[in-house]
């Protein structure tokens, strides 16, 4: 863009530009044997990609984009030499063939007017609308004069902004980018590194999520060329080498199209090519290349059914490599790609992979979100669109475009916007995972419960305590799989904050962004908490902490400033006291207790493992007895840690959880482990409003069906 163009007798941009007679440009660009009839000869292969896309498309606004470009450009020269309009007719060229819409075509050919000339931006819009005008606004880059170092990151904010209303933006902005690597030569190599750079983490992630292969694939081999020359020089070696009349893949095509042919399939077989980078990653992967994996096989049908026609003929004329088969229809990618993929052994033992889509499927493997032309126009015979709760069922705006929407917002710093963007774009895959009122979360693999909680609700995920994943009860560590379904449980007590080590298992930068903002704010909380250290430490087999803990909204939670009354006494009556976590003590336990790191005194049962542990280590116990009798938590009742044993059935967990609300019991945590020999093992840490209901509860949950035993809990005592 700016930075190709050089018209060194130009003026210093100004901020304010004096209007332009858009009439005397246009008479001055059709002097000439051009009549005012047809289209300019410079961009006619323009309109015959155009109109091999679009066979009705009205060409004029073209034309008059095609005037404006040429003579507002007129003077400018790129550094390779060439006239300045090259440029746009280029990278409009490239998303004509894509299949892109006129108004596509039109912004891409102004779309460095406003930025390298005096055009504006209410110039353009008076002269092609609101449409057209908003793209050009989308990729015009902010200028250094005004952000200095932070222009490039918030050019590309500004842009994902923009895209966030209408993607056709970032297929501009993709384009261009193509041109400019094509071009690239002329530059310092240390300038080309940097461009290559930014294209590797920013627009090939980018070009990939919205589907664009096509220009993802020739932006991934433009980079490779640039930032890594001699492997690049090695795998065009492999190519060139691999090029010749004994291609196997032609023989396994030929016998492909004969089988295909013989039941009746009307199919096209292709063999298509790989490109640079994905040979290079295959010869990575297995070490020496085959001759069949310089390419692979494309079977083009003409409906849905066909594809699975397909795949069963290969599967049963053919040896399948059933560890390759993947179906993509069924369950499309994420950018919204469909196909299936398969491997089939033919003569010889040479493996070919194979893909297998219908014509359409094919059109938007290539072109992506340019393959759905005006995804805004409304079609007059359709029914009335209503809101869909799933924002990714809109395919102008993914899971993955909402979230950048959203942490943006909280990135304030271009800094952190730059480097958490890179971030999440490294993600290279996406899982969907369902949330329980039938809407979806789209998230990064690898994401965790915690990723969930504020995907879905935001800052008030800062009260999360755990999850029900797949109905089962889980931590919020928990990592998620494609296809689950994730209830994140947050306490009523607002006051209540996230844990630290939350970060270690946060993948998405929403979540890392509201938990080290929440921490910002909350300076002494970042510390961790000495209790939770104490009482469960390693032998408190992964429950949370339950100094963080809260009741999943159904009893209020402690909260973290500062320490509570327990309703115990201790020897030193200016000491912190806390009743331990591993062994839960209520009244009438025996008491003792244990100075712990930061001067607290940790009460625990005389029976609890940790005594012990505590006692050899050289810890001094402290007396504790329950205050005047009552033994009661002012104004929270009490806690208490049970362990259900049972044996597995449909429903126990429902039945359980039924059975503690019953008895006025307040779920602070749970976990659930794996079943072993049908033997289920539950453990909640539970609040009560009076110890004495304890007995009562226990028999409640003795009384499900499958409980066969229900004890309060002993966990093994801290070593550390």
């Amino acid at each position: 863009m700016s930075a190709e163009a050089a018209d060194p007798g130009a003026p210093l941009r100004r901020r304010s530009r004096p209007r332009i007679d858009l009439r005397r440009l246009g008479r001055v660009a059709l002097r000439g044997p051009v009549s005012r009839d047809r289209l300019p000869d410079a961009i006619s292969h323009v309109a015959e990609a155009h109109r091999a896309h679009h066979p009705d498309a009205d060409l004029t606004i073209l034309r008059r984009a095609y005037v404006l470009a040429e003579s507002s450009h007129r003077g400018q020269m790129r550094k390779s030499g060439e006239p300045y309009i090259t440029h746009p007719l280029a990278v409009t060229l490239i998303l004509a063939e894509l299949g892109a819409e006129t108004t596509t075509l039109t912004a891409s050919l102004l779309h460095d007017t406003v930025e390298d000339t005096e055009v504006t931006l209410d110039q353009v819009k008076e002269q092609f609308g609101d449409e057209v005008c908003y793209l050009v606004d989308g990729v015009t880059k902010l200028e250094k004069v005004d952000y200095g170092a932070a222009a490039e990151p918030e050019t590309f904010r500004k842009m994902l902004v923009a895209t966030g209303n209408d993607v056709r933006v970032m297929s501009i902005k993709l384009a261009d980018r193509l041109h400019n690597m094509r071009t690239l030569g002329v530059m310092r190599p240390e300038k080309q590194a940097r461009i290559a750079k930014v294209t590797r983490d920013v627009l090939i992630p980018l070009a990939e999520r919205l589907g664009v292969q096509a220009l993802k694939t020739e932006l991934e081999d433009l980079v490779f060329a640039i930032l890594h020359p001699e492997e690049y020089e090695e795998t065009r070696a492999l190519i060139a080498a691999a090029t010749g009349p004994d291609d196997p893949l032609e023989t396994i095509a030929d016998n492909v199209t004969h089988t295909l042919r013989d039941a009746g399939i009307s199919a096209e077989v292709l063999i298509r090519p790989r490109h640079f980078v994905s040979v290079h990653r295959v010869r990575r992967k297995r070490g020496e290349l085959r001759g069949t994996d310089f390419g692979r096989l494309l079977v083009l049908v003409g409906e849905d059914a066909d594809c699975y026609a397909v795949l069963g003929e290969l599967h049963t004329c053919f040896t399948p490599v059933i560890s390759e088969f993947k179906d993509f229809i069924a369950a499309p990618k994420f950018n919204l790609y469909q196909s299936l993929h398969t491997a089939v052994v033919g003569p010889e033992g040479a493996v070919a992979e194979v893909l297998i889509r219908t014509h359409r499927m094919h059109k938007v493997a290539e072109a992506g979100v340019v393959a759905l032309g005006n995804p805004y126009a409304q079609d007059p015979a359709a029914p009335p669109q209503t809101e869909a709760s799933d924002e990714r069922a809109d395919p102008t705006r993914p899971g993955w475009l909402s979230r950048l929407l959203d942490w943006q917002e909280s990135a304030t710093d271009p800094d952190t916007f730059w480097t958490t963007l890179r971030d999440d774009l490294a993600q290279d895959r996406e899982i969907t995972v369902f949330r329980t009122d039938g809407g979806t979360l789209g998230l990064p693999a690898g994401a965790s419960c915690v990723d969930a909680a504020y995907a879905q609700y935001g800052d008030l995920a800062h009260t999360a305590i755990g999850a029900r994943v797949n109905g089962r009860l889980a931590t919020l560590s928990t990592v998620l799989s494609d296809g689950d379904t994730v209830q994140p449980l947050l306490a009523q007590d607002t006051a209540s904050g996230p844990s630290p080590d939350w970060l270690d298992h946060a993948r998405t930068p929403a979540a890392r962004i509201a938990i080290t903002g929440w921490f910002s704010d909350h300076p002494d909380e970042a510390k961790p908490d000495p209790e939770a250290v104490d009482a469960t430490g390693p032998g408190a087999q992964g429950e949370p902490s339950l100094e963080r803990e809260a009741p999943g909204g159904t009893a209020p939670a402690r909260s973290r400033s500062g320490p509570r009354p327990t309703g115990v006494v201790v020897d030193d009556p200016n000491a912190q006291v806390r009743l331990a976590g591993c062994c839960t003590p209520v009244p009438p336990d025996e008491l003792t207790g244990f100075v712990v790191r930061g001067g607290a005194v940790t009460v625990h049962r005389r029976e609890c493992p940790a005594v012990a542990a505590m006692q050899e280590i050289g810890r001094a116990p402290v007396a504790a007895r329950w205050a005047d009798g009552e033994g009661r938590e002012s104004d929270a009742g009490c806690r208490v840690t049970l362990v259900a044993e049972s044996f597995g059935r449909p429903r126990l967990l429902a039945d359980l959880t039924e059975a503690i609300a019953t008895a006025d019991a307040a779920i602070v945590s749970a976990t659930v482990e794996p079943p072993s020999e049908q033997r289920v093992r539950h453990t909640y840490t539970l609040r009560l409003p009076d110890a004495a209901g304890l007995p009562g509860l226990m028999r409640a949950m003795r009384d499900v069906a499958g409980v066969y035993d229900v004890s309060r809990a002993q966990h093994p005592a801290p070593t550390g």
